[in-house]
């Protein structure tokens, strides 16, 4: 009773039983969880029609929105989603159900075209801004267009990529989920900024095909030259290829005439805080919803372009809204064809050829603050949009990795069941040597402790595991097995240093520790860097590993060392 009293009141202990609950409720372990969790929504799909949107980047496993009936069927795995979808006919109506909300979909029929060797007449009418008679007519013209036999020869997609409903909030990497990894690599030397640039963009256009489960980052050899890493989990090796191979295309759009695009159209954007950021003159407001901001940045139009949007505009009404007034038409933003967002023209730049012009917008949320952060991050997505319309800077694919679902559940259970066959094997071993279960088991415990907290760590930072992670938490474990023994050997069995305290045997000991703590952590910073980044998880691992170990794990297992053999 005395043992266990001074064990659950040591310092040491009690930090390392706070941490074990901490990493518990960040893993958030459920093997109970069923359904087929969305990874992302097509965009204009029936599921994106229905108001279904994929997850954001930062949400965690388990905060994924996951399907958990179809018509009042339950779906226990993304096999029952994907049978149910595999034969349903077009224009069929379900019910959806998730864990957030109910859907109603309808499915869309697809559709073989065939262009017959016909054509046929249509009228068009359209409004024209008469300036003699001061007034808006109608101009009809007739025009000849093909002919098109549609025939329905199934059923649309209806836009959903599913996969099993995760059971924690461990992020797996590709090497464990499945999906792809391209590493792209400038065809020119860029600097940090133009590399940020091509980074938002490539994301700007991930994003707007739907594939929102992705990371993409930039990461340096130990050379020094620049890579961006894109791994997009669920989505296969062509497909990625096929979107990040091309620069990309952007146009400003009144109506069906562009304006201008993306490249040498668009001469500045400005992004720094002289000229851009909330509008002083709107600022933040309420509004029964909560807070909203207005954001507003200038930028300059090549003298071609300026003329383009006079031509287009000179025909334009004015409509006023409160005390502002602006043209009837919108100035529409598309990247690669797909609207990414619309804007006001203010009414003083019809007919007007203006090379420097302003660009406005606003953003909302609950508090002051959610609404400047929305703000400020729809003026950055919109500068991005009209910086690189096309890339910047042409990047080439270095290396294409594709993984199976599959293979990634193989590698998930040979790890761990090495794993315990490790922990297990070194425990038998401190037995056998020191004979004593008030050292192995305190080992065993203290290795199960330190993978734990290192999975909790990386859930709390948002890290994804993959097989280089796993190796690393194999080395961290490792080296703390190394330093327990140290401590072991300091407190017990060193008897030509008798004499000494106990405190004074577990000084020596840190003193070895910390040193080879210190060496690692030194060994490790070059592996951050080397090979594209690709062996960054290995290095983050380790760190976190023996950085949990030699601060929070290995003091309570001197503790429990101490406590247990002290008399």
């Amino acid at each position: 009773m005395n043992i266990l009293k001074k064990l659950f009141t040591n310092v040491r202990i009690l930090i390392l039983i706070a941490f074990l609950l901490i990493a518990i409720v960040s893993i958030h372990p459920n093997p109970w969880h069923e359904g087929a969790t969305i990874r992302f929504v097509t965009k204009d799909s029936a599921a994106n029609l229905a108001g279904m949107e994929g997850p954001s980047s930062g949400s965690t496993p388990m905060g994924k929105e996951t399907i958990i009936a179809i018509n009042n069927k339950p779906v226990t795995s993304a096999n029952d989603y994907y049978e149910f979808v595999a034969d349903i006919p077009p224009n069929k109506t379900f019910t959806l159900q998730t864990n957030d909300n109910i859907y109603r979909l309808i499915t869309k029929p697809e559709y073989k075209i065939t262009i017959l060797n016909e054509t046929e007449t249509q009228t068009i009418t359209t409004e024209v801004f008469d300036e003699e008679l001061n007034e808006t007519i109608n101009v009809t013209e007739t025009i000849e267009v093909p002919i098109e036999e549609k025939e329905i020869i199934g059923t649309e997609d209806i836009g959903l990529v599913v996969y099993d409903a995760p059971t924690n909030n461990i992020r797996k990497g590709l090497d464990l989920s499945g999906g792809t990894r391209v590493v792209l690599e400038p065809e020119e030397q860029v600097s940090a900024e133009e590399l940020d640039i091509v980074i938002s963009n490539i994301k700007e256009r991930l994003n707007i095909y739907g594939l929102s489960d992705i990371t993409v980052r930039s990461t340096r050899d130990l050379t020094g030259d620049y890579f961006v890493v894109v791994e997009i989990a669920g989505a296969n090796k062509e497909e990625v290829k096929e979107l990040l191979a091309k620069q990309g295309k952007f146009e400003a759009k009144i109506g069906p005439e562009v304006v201008f695009k993306g490249g040498s159209d668009v001469t500045y954007v400005c992004r720094s805080a002289d000229c851009s950021g909330i509008d002083p003159n709107s600022g933040c407001g309420t509004s029964p919803e909560g807070w909203a901001c207005r954001f507003r940045f200038s930028i300059a139009l090549s003298p071609e372009a300026a003329q383009r949007q006079a031509d287009v505009s000179r025909n334009l009404e004015v409509v006023f809204e409160g005390t502002d007034d602006y043209l009837n038409e919108s100035l529409d933003l598309f990247l690669d064809d797909i609207l990414v967002d619309s804007l006001r023209i203010g009414a003083e730049l019809r007919g007007s050829p203006v090379t420097d012009i302003s660009i406005s917008g606003s953003g909302a949320g609950a508090t002051q603050q959610e609404a400047t952060y929305d703000t400020l991050q729809n003026m950055k997505r919109l500068q991005t949009i009209l910086i690189t319309g096309s890339l910047p800077v042409k990047l080439n694919i270095v290396k294409t990795d594709s993984i199976s679902p599959l293979l990634g559940e193989e590698f998930i259970k040979n790890a761990l069941l090495m794993g315990l066959l490790a922990i297990v094997s070194v425990a038998i071993v401190v037995f056998i040597r020191y004979r004593k279960f008030s050292v192995s088991i305190p080992m065993f415990i203290t290795m199960l402790s330190e993978a734990l907290i290192i999975l909790g760590m990386a859930s709390i930072i948002g890290w994804n595991l993959d097989l280089a992670a796993i190796a690393g938490i194999i080395i961290a474990i490792g080296t703390g097995v190394d330093h327990q023994i140290v401590i072991a050997d300091e407190t017990l069995t060193r008897k030509t240093i008798a004499y000494l305290s106990w405190k004074d045997r577990i000084k020596s000991a840190f003193f070895i520790i910390m040193a080879a703590y210190f060496t690692t952590l030194v060994a490790m910073i070059p592996l951050y860097f080397a090979g594209a980044g690709l062996l960054k998880g290995f290095a983050i691992t380790t760190i976190l590993g023996v950085t949990a170990g030699v601060f929070i794990t290995r003091p309570a297992f001197a503790a429990i060392v101490e406590i247990f053999n002290e008399n």
